[in-house]
């Protein structure tokens, strides 16, 4: 049996990001929830966020980010043999948002396909890629996270309308001459399973007297007390799995659920000063499998993180399932 040869090793090659036009400030939300700017500010830490128009849709935004993504990493979409789209906000079942991406990037015929993990998808996607271009099933996959979470966001919520925004983050992952994206620390608790959720069953939904698109909800302080700890004992097996420490570390790329979490980790990590930590959710807001690639996106953009660094990434959702990995700046 003729098994193909993987490379040695995988790395992030690129980095690109799509933001919609519109930002959408807290002042425009407050009065739906009953809130001020000043009580969002201290729960979260964000100011604004982006919100996607009709024309702004979950592919339109991918393609966008990834041909970003493709043009940093001087990768031509002809040579991508897979795209992996994180996503929790696609509407349609069926078929998958990947494939209609894939056909508009002008790959070929490259394989295709949707995960859904939420927030943590991101860094799934990037698990996944690695394997596969270490494995010999692809030579360069782009992996996406993208969210119109204001289709699924109530805007009457308290708990989650000032939080949800959309976007979308790509990543070319391919072949490298040294190791530059970790071993992949991931799982899921269960247990928590109804932290964060759909609110009913499409079912119900359509069967209701008015029938309305299921929203996002969410038991935000249970989910704090949980991300806040048992998040950093996730980074810290990442580290160890990558043979580093804190001090080895340039930057923290966290999900950017909130700043508070953001905080309460890189505390409870003892993370040095000199370590670099992505606060997109200010201007951003939370893009769940978005946020990652958005945040790292940023820093390159700002100069916070240049190529060569070193990034602890891990992302947290609905599931509960989280993810991280240690990986070099392209």
């Amino acid at each position: 049996m003729l098994i193909e040869q993987g490379a040695s090793y995988a790395g992030i090659l690129g980095i690109g990001a799509y933001r919609p036009a519109r930002v959408v400030p807290n002042s425009e939300i407050v009065d739906a929830i009953d809130s001020s700017d000043e009580w969002i500010q201290q729960r979260s830490g964000i100011k604004t966020r982006h919100i996607a128009d009709d024309s702004e849709t979950v592919v339109s935004m991918s393609v966008a980010a990834a041909r970003d993504a493709l043009a940093a990493a001087r990768v031509d979409a002809r040579q991508v043999d897979c795209v992996v789209v994180a996503t929790v906000s696609h509407l349609l079942q069926t078929p998958s948002a990947a494939t209609a991406i894939a056909h508009e990037l002008g790959t070929d015929q490259a394989a295709a396909f949707d995960i859904s993990a939420a927030c943590a998808g991101f860094c799934h996607g990037i698990a996944l890629a690695s394997d596969l271009v270490r494995g010999g099933s692809a030579r360069h996959v782009v992996v996406i996270g993208v969210e119109r979470l204001s289709d699924i966001t109530s805007p009457t919520d308290r708990g989650t309308a000032f939080i949800f925004a959309d976007g979308a983050g790509a990543a070319v992952v391919g072949p490298s001459d040294t190791p530059a994206i970790g071993p992949v620390v991931w799982g899921s608790d269960g247990e928590q399973y109804d932290l964060i959720r759909q609110r009913e069953d499409w079912r119900d939904a359509i069967a209701a007297e008015a029938p309305e698109i299921p929203h996002l909800v969410m038991r935000g302080n249970e989910v704090f007390r949980w991300a806040a700890f048992s998040m950093a004992k996730v980074a810290q097996q990442a580290l160890d799995r990558a043979g580093l420490t804190v001090d080895d570390l340039d930057c923290f790329v966290p999900h950017q659920a909130n700043n508070r979490i953001t905080d309460a980790m890189a505390r409870a990590m003892k993370l040095p000063s000199t370590v670099r930590i992505a606060r997109d959710i200010i201007d951003a807001g939370n893009t769940s499998a978005a946020s990652v690639p958005l945040a790292l996106e940023r820093m390159i953009r700002d100069g916070d993180a240049k190529s060569g660094d070193v990034a602890l990434l891990i992302a947290f959702g609905a599931g509960l399932a989280y993810a991280a990995q240690v990986v070099t700046i392209p």
